[in-house]
């Protein structure tokens, strides 16, 4: 199990689960290093790809649920709730190794939407009998402690905000999805949600969001929760701009305008 739900920063519009399912046969997704092939680490070409296992994981669910309960998403298959189930997103994964010059590799995990390019994620899990932390629930455990409890609790109050403020029709809302809300947080400072009020703390960090996201060199490095990928970096400037604008309108929600 993956997500807000996992994380506790799950609001109450948000509140599905998500189900990663992994493929672990002898197809995955790689990275080499610049000037190796997948000769250079014993690596052959197998037949069976990401799209034949999506194709595999939907049938399975719907032989499990039923047609009208099972929608196909561009990364995730949406299971609809009923009397005795909640939401669910179930997100068929193979595995992804990024290799070093020696041999060695991270251990992650890739989806292929039906249109766009490749996602990698590093969740918890055991392969090759080698244990790899997930690192955004560990960090987030972290930052949460450092912050007597505040860092979660104001990442749940902004997604909050985000859905009132998407609900109202404010444009800037739109592109901001829970996730990159929870990495905003986490790119504060831990004092940003030290002080004695959620109000004081929501203004804290919205503060330091709108000044930070003004230019790209401001928050150039700034990275996920699982600091194993930049937030904004590769990206377009629009990115950028979106959480700028973000933190913007959202200041004036919060009546500090």
């Amino acid at each position: 199990m993956q997500g807000s739900y996992r994380n506790r920063v799950n609001v109450r519009r948000d509140s599905d689960v998500d189900i990663g399912v992994l493929y672990t046969g002898n197809s995955f997704g790689t990275y080499y290093p610049p000037g190796t092939t997948g000769d250079t680490f014993g690596n052959v070409a197998v037949d069976y790809g990401q799209a034949d296992f999506k194709n595999d994981v939907e049938h399975a669910l719907v032989a499990a649920f039923g047609r009208q309960a099972v929608t196909r998403g561009n990364n995730a298959f949406h299971i609809h709730e009923n009397s005795y189930r909640i939401d669910a997103d179930v997100v068929p994964l193979f595995t992804y190794r990024q290799y070093v010059a020696d041999s060695n590799y991270i251990c992650g995990v890739q989806l292929y939407p039906d249109r766009g390019s490749r996602i990698i994620n590093w969740p918890e899990r055991l392969y090759d009998d080698r244990h790899w932390p997930n690192q955004h629930y560990e960090n987030a455990i972290a930052k949460n402690s450092a912050t007597n409890r505040a860092y979660k609790g104001a990442v749940r109050i902004l997604k909050t905000l985000r859905n009132r403020m998407a609900a109202e029709g404010v444009p800037a809302a739109g592109p901001v999805p829970g996730f990159f809300v929870e990495c905003l947080v986490w790119n504060t400072p831990n004092h940003c949600c030290s002080h004695a009020t959620w109000d004081a703390v929501v203004q804290s960090v919205l503060l330091h969001l709108w000044s930070n996201t003004k230019t790209d060199e401001a928050c150039l490095e700034w990275g996920e929760v699982s600091e194993l990928k930049y937030l904004f970096k590769g990206s377009p400037g629009s990115k950028r701009q979106q959480a700028h604008d973000f933190a913007d309108e959202a200041w004036s929600h919060v009546g500090v305008r």
